[in-house]
Formats: C-alpha cells, structure tokens, sequence
C-alpha cells in the first residue's frame, strides 16, 4: 500500500506504511524510526513505532501537519534500513508450577506434550515489535508457529508481574498486575523496568530477544536477589 499520512489532533501525525504485519514492515518501521529520531524535524516531540505505523508527535507552535509531512516524505524516500547487528536480550523464565497456568491447555489446544510447548518457545525467534498500553509491555513477534493459539474469550483478572505469555504470533513478558486474555505459560524474574530515566525499559524496539529456561529454584533466587521479596 501506499504510505498514508493521516493528522491526529492539532499535535500528531500517524504514518502507516503497510495494512499487515511482516518482518519487512517491521524492519521499514525500524528504519524510518530510526532516520526521524536522526534528523529530528523542527517541532518534533516523540516518535512511537507500532506494528505497522508510527505516530510523530510536535509542537503545533512550531510547525503543522503540512510542513511536517512534507519533511517526513523526504525522510521516508531516503530511510534504508541498515545491516546493524540488532541487540540482543535475553530473558529467563521458569516454566514449572505454579507459574504454568495455561501450559497445559496450550498443550493440549496444540496436540503438544507440555515439554514440546516449552521448547517450541525457547525456538522462537522473537523482535521487539513495539511497546503498549502499560510501562514496559514490549510485543514481542515470532512465536512458533506449532504454539499459535488464540486469546481466550474473557480476560483474567489481577496476573502478577514477569508471566511469560502467547497469544496468536506474540508473545509478551507482564510488568504490572494486570488482566489479560493471553496464555501464561510461565514466570520470568527479569527486570524489564529498569528504574533509569535515561533508559526506563529493557528493551528497544527491533532488539531481538531470546528465552532461557530456569528452574523454580533458580527462579526464587534470583527473585529475591532482585529485592522483589
């Protein structure tokens, strides 16, 4: 599709590039995120990429829709996106009870042996496609395509910090108590909200992650190392 410009406000502009998710949308996003953080236009406030747009936020003082668009065009014919090595993250999870509340269904839903589920989500290979609605909620794209499921028909109510969940091709890492329709396959004790306001979150988007399975021991120490209990 073609590139569509549409105003948000008197303060944002939407730019959405594609109508369905892929990893070369996913890299073009990276890329032109990458040339308007670079360049930053006059007026602009805050670039926010998402999974097949992003949002440029300004200061209507300083500039409008019209000028910024016309400048975002140029940035856009010349984005390419770069061979950088992406940085890579890893996160731990612990898939043993209590933490597994959904694995067995998902193993179940999927013809899968509870261990065939873990491994197929230790293999999947995981881009930081954007953030969310809460503090630190990194999409995660790349879940396996032999552990797909979809959300369940109503939420739960009050899941804890750090599950490790799926649903469709995503997956994501929890970061406040919350309710969710997702499937929680297990716990992580790896701090995603890093306190830093130079750097409040773990990971960036278009880093890649990895998933690294830890025992319930492993788990409970370094919990407590992390001054959580």
């Amino acid at each position: 599709m073609e590139t569509q410009y549409t105003p948000v406000a008197d303060y944002a502009l939407l730019v959405t590039l594609a109508d369905d998710i892929s990893d070369d949308v996913h890299k073009a996003i990276v890329a032109f995120d990458q040339a308007i953080t670079h360049a930053m236009p006059l007026g602009v406030i805050e670039v926010v990429p998402a999974l097949v747009n992003l949002l440029v936020s300004f200061d209507p003082v300083v500039t409008d829709h019209i000028q910024l668009e016309a400048e975002l065009r140029k940035l856009h014919s010349n984005a390419q996106h770069k061979d950088d090595q992406p940085t890579k993250r890893v996160v731990k999870v612990c898939y043993e009870s209590p933490f597994d509340f959904d694995l067995d269904a998902v193993a179940k839903a999927c013809n899968l042996s509870a261990d065939a589920v873990i491994n197929a989500h230790l293999a999947g290979d995981y881009k930081v496609l954007m953030y969310g609605f809460v503090p630190g909620y990194a999409y995660l794209g790349g879940v396996d395509a032999s552990i797909q499921v979809p959300r369940k028909l109503a939420a739960v109510r009050d899941i804890p910090a750090g599950c490790v969940m799926v649903a469709g091709t995503q997956c994501l890492v929890t970061t406040l108590k919350m309710p969710t329709g997702w499937s929680i396959i297990g716990r992580s004790p790896t701090q995603i909200l890093l306190n830093d306001p130079e750097r409040p979150f773990l990971f960036d988007v278009g880093d890649e992650v990895s998933f690294e399975r830890i025992s319930l021991e492993t788990y409970q120490q370094l919990h407590k190392a992390s001054g959580n209990e």
